[in-house]
């Protein structure tokens, strides 16, 4: 500045002029140099960099250049050379100096942002991630890097020694708590999620209380989010899967097998023994026809052992059409394709109601994926539903519009016989 002062003064203008005026060229050099400098930085060396990245067999230096981490990096460089050339300004250098180190400390803190950002994702490439997700962890360490670099910058501009902050931290512990009490209940949820491995990214849970129904996308340091079904996305806080109950269908996907719990109600004044004729037409039933000759076997030495009186059918033991049909549901389970053989498969009677007599088959599917499991679902009931009338029985339900008209129509009282029409004559 001394240098561009005297030239100015030599060609005879004003002190006070040339004063002003120097430190005009001043700033402007200093603003050239920085513009050169950003340009070379960003123009030619994050360029060379991008280069080396997209063309080596590396992979997680890819996440590095996509979190912007080296751009970000050159924000620094005009910076620091503002704080050298600070001393040109005696009366201002204290001043410009705190700025651009306060600048530098927030690049810096961008930066080492990016970075655990970068890292997370690096992760994520890792099968590991969709158990042991470190999402949270990543976020705690910003949240901490964030306050150390507000206390550098409040230290750096009032002068005065960041321990004399820290000191004073302890008087606001209980605010912090307060402010970040979310994110404290977020950190110690995660840890147990994570370390009881409780959720996943990628499972299936069933959470009423949210109204939640889907795949966890996202596991975060305050929230999970879950995609539903219908395609919306539902928020849950992290610590509300530790304080309340939820439903995580990873069991049934490792397992292999979705379970099937459906009951047919059997109109119980449609229940029988079994005549001759009918037990004829189940020996011609190909899933029957070895249960029906074991049990008549079975029963008829039951009979003569006990010298059973066979003219009462109440006496003894008998087939009837119910215990026949859930012998049939069985064995076709048994010879069913989409039925895993290998869990549980039980075809039981559940106690009668106002409804009927409920006849409950709990078995699995062979496979989970959710249309074909409601496609063997409903074959099975399709079939079953169809079949029931062949063994004597009726399928209950409530009277319906239909029913309750054939009725009217048939005893000549309702609304559409003849003595409502009107007189013609």
């Amino acid at each position: 500045m001394e240098f561009i002062d005297k030239k100015l003064l030599s060609y005879g203008m004003d002190p006070t002029i040339a004063e002003y005026l120097t430190m005009i060229i001043m700033i402007l050099f200093i603003a050239l140099i920085s513009v050169i400098a950003n340009f070379i930085t960003k123009k030619i060396i994050i360029r060379v960099i991008t280069h080396f990245v997209t063309n080596n067999k590396f992979t997680w230096d890819d996440m590095l250049l996509e979190r912007k981490v080296f751009h970000r990096i050159s924000h620094v460089v005009p910076a620091i050379i503002i704080y050298f050339f600070a001393s040109a300004f005696s009366d201002y250098e204290t001043v410009i100096q705190k700025l651009a180190v306060t600048y530098i400390i927030i690049v810096a803190l961008v930066v080492i942002i990016s970075l655990f950002n970068a890292l997370n994702d690096i992760y994520q490439t890792f099968e590991i991630s969709k158990t042991r997700p470190i999402k949270g962890y990543i976020q705690v360490a910003n949240i901490v890097i964030v306050i150390l670099g507000v206390i550098l910058v409040i230290s750096n501009l009032i002068g005065q020694s960041p321990l004399i902050l820290l000191s004073g931290i302890g008087a606001l512990s209980a605010v912090l708590l307060l402010v970040f009490r979310d994110s404290l209940l977020g950190l110690v949820a995660g840890i147990q999620l994570t370390s009881n491995d409780m959720v996943r990214v990628g499972d299936w849970i069933e959470m009423p209380k949210y109204e939640a129904d889907g795949d966890i996308i996202d596991i975060s340091l305050n929230t999970v989010k879950v995609q539903n079904w219908d395609k919306t996305i539902t928020t849950i806080p992290s610590y509300a899967l530790i304080s309340d109950s939820f439903k995580n269908w990873r069991g049934m996907q490792n397992a292999g097998g979705r379970r099937i719990k459906r009951s047919i109600f059997i109109d119980t004044g449609s229940i029988a023994f079994c005549d001759e004729p009918m037990i004829e037409k189940f020996k011609h039933i190909h899933y029957l026809s070895e249960y029906i000759e074991q049990k008549e076997k079975e029963i008829e030495e039951y009979n003569i052992k006990n010298e059973i009186n066979r003219n009462n059918r109440v006496n003894g033991r008998a087939l009837t059409n119910i215990g026949v049909f859930r012998a049939y549901i069985n064995n076709y389970l048994k010879n069913h394709p989409g039925i895993e053989q290998n869990m549980t498969m039980i075809v039981r009677q559940l106690a009668p109601s106002e409804f009927g007599l409920p006849i409950e088959i709990y078995a699995f599917t062979n496979d989970i994926q959710w249309n074909n499991y409601e496609s063997i679902q409903s074959d099975i009931f399709d079939h079953l539903l169809a079949v029931a009338p062949e063994f004597g029985l009726r399928i209950f339900q409530n009277p319906s519009g239909s029913d309750l008209k054939g009725i009217f129509m048939d005893t000549g009282t309702g609304p559409l016989s003849t003595q409502f029409l009107p007189n013609r004559d």
